[in-house]
């Protein structure tokens, strides 16, 4: 669904804005007072690291542990257990967050005493909880249930991916069982398990919005959200070319791109090293060394379902 780029490139190392994803993820963690930070790396994390290094750049410390296999998320949580000795705050790697209040967790994680706290959004759209997990409540504001894609919802309660954790997690996820849905271990369950056992668990609006990159129309969406911050200027890359007939509306231009033509591009992002060559009117394309991606249903689809 993602093709091209699922193809060459990881996940978490696409463009936001000429920034990887996952670089946006380091930044907010280091907003946070955030410094040592663990990244589990597996279908091609090599440019992972190649991306971040060492974090000295981001002004962190950043350390990686290879997953060898894929078995879900709560088994890529589990493969962290060696390294870490106090609460965390968890971020899955391939989700934009737009930021909301996200101290809030841990004021809420210090007053109940540890457990987990879960970011979520309320979420007026039932199918985009269906795509993510469900919340049940009990009267004191405790999560009682966590239910991965349900088919029906009784609130407006949407989880994101964005977890803080106190390292009872980790008992839990060694008592997870497979799925028979997908064959692998979810860490709903294992929060569930959490719950079961007595530990707090609470939700909190951190954030105002998340999207899983899972299509093309994804990446597009979050270049063209995240760009709205941004001046004209700050949305073009170093060493680029443009024709002085062209006009640029609403784009996002990676480093060393050429626009060759006067050609009118909107709603569109151009990725690094692209030579724009032709000269027709493109709207709502990624456009890559490679080639084009048209985006246009996808990107419509998204933004009627978030409302932009």
């Amino acid at each position: 669904r993602m093709a091209p780029f699922g193809e060459h490139y990881p996940k978490p190392v696409l463009p936001v804005c000429n920034k990887p994803l996952i670089q946006h993820h380091v930044e907010m963690m280091k907003s946070l007072g955030i410094e040592n930070i663990l990244v589990l790396i597996g279908h091609k994390g090599y440019q992972i690291s190649k991306v971040l290094g060492d974090g000295q750049r981001l002004g962190v410390k950043i350390r990686y542990i290879e997953q060898t296999t894929q078995l879900g998320i709560a088994h890529a949580v589990g493969c962290l257990e060696p390294h870490l000795e106090t609460p965390f705050l968890l971020f899955l790697g391939d989700i934009f967050f737009v930021p909301g209040p996200i101290q809030a967790m841990f004021a809420l994680f210090e007053e109940q005493g540890g457990g987990a706290v879960l970011a979520t959004k309320e979420e007026p759209d039932p199918r985009a909880i269906q795509r993510n997990y469900a919340l049940l409540m009990d009267g004191q504001g405790f999560v009682r249930r966590v239910i991965e894609k349900p088919r029906h919802i009784s609130n407006h309660l949407k989880g994101a991916g964005l977890y803080l954790f106190d390292l009872s997690i980790f008992d839990a996820i060694r008592r997870t069982p497979r799925t028979a849905m997908r064959d692998e271990y979810e860490l709903t369950d294992s929060i569930q398990i959490l719950i079961d056992d007595g530990y707090p668990v609470r939700p909190c609006n951190a954030i105002l919005d998340d999207i899983n990159l899972t299509t093309a129309a994804d990446l597009l969406f979050c270049n063209l959200l995240q760009a709205k911050k941004l001046s004209p200027e700050e949305r073009i890359g170093n060493g680029v070319r443009i024709h002085e007939g062209a006009t640029l509306t609403d784009c996002v231009v990676g480093h060393g791109v050429t626009i060759s033509h006067p050609i009118a591009i909107s709603e569109s992002v151009i990725l690094d090293d692209t030579r724009v060559e032709g000269t027709a009117p493109i709207q709502r394309h990624i456009l890559t060394p490679e080639g084009s991606v048209d985006c246009a249903q996808g990107l419509l689809a998204l933004q009627q379902r978030l409302g932009a």
